[in-house]
């Protein structure tokens, strides 16, 4: 990818850091919100976009989905997963004992509970808008304090790491997807994503699309829900399976489904991340 890359920043979030790993030739183009990040590729700002969708502690990222499901039109051509690796960032100098307040954004606090609770008992614990912003956060405070952000964060900002790998989980990882005009063509090795509800809840109406997949030898590798923001009770399902939407089984499949469902929406087909370390 040689163009422009909008990604959700600042400099120094894990969000950059996956944008570097799949475009490491292209332009990086901030954005505050993962909104603006698709506003920015919809706009011609950039020629496509890197946004969180879901963390192996934390779940989906809402406003991912939301955002594809409802606000825009843009499709998902690749994936990727970032490994997180969290860090007690300090200023130069400063002790573990004389900390008196941690920042960093509250998925990350919780991400580190047991070291924090463990080696910082008495600290605070203040929410940040990003990990990279904590540091300078720490860094602007009038209390000693430290940041739990990455190491690439830390250099960017001129500050120490006092302790690496603080999380909780070691397989701790986040799945980062690329949003552009149009999703990739078959690689031989591809996930479609899709998004459906029914007109009317019955009994077993879930169960015969997922059926469809089964019988066909399809290996869904995700399902969850989100409401249809049209009343309480109703849900919007969200499915990853493995395959390219325009190929052979899968191709039968998704017709198949489009004909039983209400609303439905391919959000797209990319290459599946593979990793020996994740």
């Amino acid at each position: 990818m040689n163009g422009k890359l909008a990604f959700l920043g600042p400099e120094g979030t894990y969000t950059e850091q996956a944008a570097v790993d799949y475009g490491p030739e292209a332009t990086l183009v901030s954005c505050p919100s993962i909104p603006a990040v698709a506003m920015a590729v919809e706009a011609g700002e950039a020629d496509e976009g890197v946004v969180p969708i879901e963390n192996s502690l934390g779940g989906s990222v809402t406003d991912t989905l939301d955002l594809l499901i409802h606000d825009s039109s843009l499709s998902i051509r690749h994936e990727l997963v970032v490994q997180i690796d969290h860090c007690l960032v300090v200023n130069s100098g400063t002790e573990i004992e004389s900390i008196q307040v941690v920042y960093s954004h509250p998925q990350a606090l919780a991400q580190c509970r047991r070291f924090l609770g463990e080696r910082l008992p008495g600290a605070s614990l203040v929410a940040a808008l990003s990990t990279a912003a904590s540091v300078r956060e720490m860094q602007e405070s009038n209390l000693c304090g430290a940041a739990v952000a990455s190491r690439r964060a830390a250099a960017l900002n001129g500050a120490s790491v006092l302790v690496e790998g603080i999380q909780d989980d070691r397989g701790n990882a986040t799945r980062f997807v690329v949003l552009a005009p149009a999703d990739n063509a078959p690689t031989g090795r591809d996930k479609t994503s899709i998004c459906f509800d029914f007109e009317q809840d019955a009994p077993g109406m879930l169960y015969t699309v997922l059926g469809e997949f089964a019988r066909r030898g399809i290996n869904m590798t995700k399902i969850e829900s989100r409401p249809t923001r049209a009343t309480l009770g109703r849900y919007i399902f969200l499915l990853d399976a493995e395959g390219h939407r325009e190929e052979g089984k899968m191709k039968e499949a998704l017709q198949a489904v489009r004909a039983q469902v209400s609303m439905y929406k391919v959000l797209g087909s990319y290459p599946a991340h593979v990793s020996s370390s994740v």
